[in-house]
């Protein structure tokens, strides 16, 4: 039995095992660790996972033919059929830390990954495949073209590696986009120093006008209050992520007083 890549699932069945292998080894596993494989398909990369006996797989596919491919090529596997997305992974790997990995459906990688930010605090790795262009886009540095709110927002919690770029011809189908390989490492951060919503907010509407200054996109966000500091005269993407924090900080305080006249 072969499963059929469906097209609404975003499903790019990866055939080079050599590439799946350094997939699987992309996550550090010297100690037993939980894992959370997302999407396996037809276990191209699960294969490599259950041979590693330091991690406790457990993967989560939404597509009920690839479940029940999966219970019948590898039934020592621990499946849950669900949306990553939607399920509380809390009733699903229990308590403690675990790691993320996958082959991640293009269409919903940067929203797998802000539920990885979600769980933060659980997740100390995430690794996996995605579009080239969304891997360059979150791990590109300030001052980049590419730098945007998935780099800002994931960066802050995140040190992001871009390992390496895989090229179309290794699918069944064959996506019409290179994909690549990143790792996403847990930094020391445990808490940001700013109010974390207002953080969001204010990388949001910097970045949706991202060709004007910041004195111009923050406006509706600053309600009429003045902003005269030399930091509203840059572009979103001259900011580190701590220079984000402090502007967060700068707006705060801007906030709490009376709107101008």
């Amino acid at each position: 039995m072969e499963v059929r890549a469906k097209k609404h699932l975003g499903q790019h069945f990866l055939t080079d095992l050599r590439v799946a292998q350094q997939i699987a080894e992309s996550l550090p596993t010297a100690e037993p660790t939980r894992v959370i494989e997302i999407g396996p398909g037809m276990g191209v990369l699960t294969q490599f996972l259950l041979q590693n006996p330091n991690v406790n797989l457990t993967a989560i596919e939404i597509d009920t033919e690839s479940v029940v491919y999966l219970k019948e090529h590898y039934p020592q596997l621990h499946v849950v059929e669900g949306d990553f997305l939607r399920l509380d992974l809390n009733t699903i790997v229990g308590d403690g830390p675990f790691m993320v990995i996958g082959n991640y459906p293009y269409n919903i990688s940067s929203q797998i990954f802000f539920k990885v930010l979600e769980h933060r605090d659980r997740i100390p790795v995430c690794s996996g495949m995605i579009q080239k262009e969304v891997a360059e886009r979150i791990a590109a540095p300030h001052g980049s073209k590419t730098y945007g709110i998935t780099s800002v927002l994931l960066q802050a919690f995140y040190d992001i590696e871009y390992l390496f770029t895989v090229h179309e011809h290794v699918f069944n189908p064959p996506p019409k986009v290179k994909s690549a390989v990143i790792r996403m490492t847990r930094n020391a951060k445990q808490s940001l120093g700013c109010d974390e919503k207002l953080f969001i907010s204010v990388v949001k509407t910097a970045f949706n006008q991202r060709r004007k200054t910041m004195r111009n996109s923050l406006k509706p966000l600053m309600q009429g209050r003045a902003m005269n500091e030399d930091v509203f005269n840059k572009r979103p993407e001259q900011l580190s992520v701590a220079e984000f924090i402090d502007l967060t900080n700068l707006v705060q305080q801007i906030l709490s007083q009376p709107p101008s006249k």
